[in-house]
């Protein structure tokens, strides 16, 4: 049963994690009816199973992540380097702020209810956002000015309240800069490498001792599943937000927060800090 239910956390992982739909905020739902026996891994194993998403951004963006490529000219790599440069300064504000709060917001926070509020939040600003004409000042990474991506690192401390969603938060945020719907949506994805690696570093150095040989075999299903879902994902989201907005996700998490509050009322899943 553990197997299947790893199957299923990377399924929902590799889905969730780069739309603007809350991965945390589902897999908090999700854990309501699929979840391993033993709690503390079961914390462990979601983050973890978040660097599989990642690799695959790294895999699908690798000509834009890796400077040193072939046939690469000079002002190419030049401009690699730049981007890396804005988005380490993107990270900055969620490694000072999670470090100081993270441990508190997951305690007080990972919720069901919190989570119905916050995809209901997001929902609604994400429409309103879509709603409104806009002109893109930033059309290219590199062009995001320092002080742009460092506002923009900000909006992703926002996604440590889950059921914010890291993507919507630094996606919306990006665009109500100034950034172009594919621009904020790609340094979304390029922010989330250096965060959501330092995330699961962090959860295997705390965890890592007290592992055994089966959930290590179950975190390596959930990684290889997120990975591959993850990618077909990235590849599908790109194609559609170059001819369509944002707009539809802001009304799935609508739906979905008022699901959640219907399924809370009728004790289907409960509340209480996870």
């Amino acid at each position: 049963m553990d197997f299947i239910n790893a199957v299923i956390l990377g399924i929902v992982e590799g889905i969730t994690e780069f739309l603007p739909i809350s991965s945390t905020g589902h897999l908090i739902i999700v854990n309501q009816f699929v979840n391993f026996t033993d709690e503390s891994f079961a914390k462990m194993f979601d983050i973890v199973i978040q660097l599989g998403a990642i690799l695959a951004v790294v895999v699908f963006f690798w000509n834009r992540l890796w400077p040193f490529g072939p046939g690469k000219s000079a002002q190419e790599r030049a401009a690699t380097i730049l981007m890396w440069k804005k988005v380490i300064v993107g990270v900055i504000p969620a490694v000072l702020i999670g470090a100081k709060f993270g441990h508190l917001i997951e305690e007080k926070l990972f919720d069901p209810r919190v989570v119905a509020g916050t995809l209901i939040i997001g929902g609604i600003v994400i429409i309103l956002v879509e709603s409104r004409k806009r002109t893109s000042r930033f059309n290219t990474v590199p062009g995001l000015p320092y002080g742009t991506a460092l506002a923009i690192g900000f909006c992703q401390c926002l996604a440590m309240i889950p059921g914010t969603s890291r993507s919507a938060a630094t996606i919306i945020g990006a665009m109500l800069l100034g950034a172009s719907r594919i621009v904020a949506a790609e340094y979304s994805f390029f922010l989330s490498v250096p965060t959501m690696a330092a995330a699961t570093a962090y959860s295997l150095w705390k965890h890592h001792s007290s592992l055994t040989a089966n959930q290590i075999e179950l975190t390596t299903v959930g990684f290889i599943v997120s990975f591959f879902v993850a990618w077909a994902v990235i590849a599908a989201f790109m194609s559609f937000i170059r001819k369509n907005d944002f707009r539809p996700f802001g009304y799935y998490r609508l739906a979905l927060g008022a699901l959640v509050i219907i399924l809370l009322a009728k004790h289907v899943i409960t509340g209480g800090s996870m």
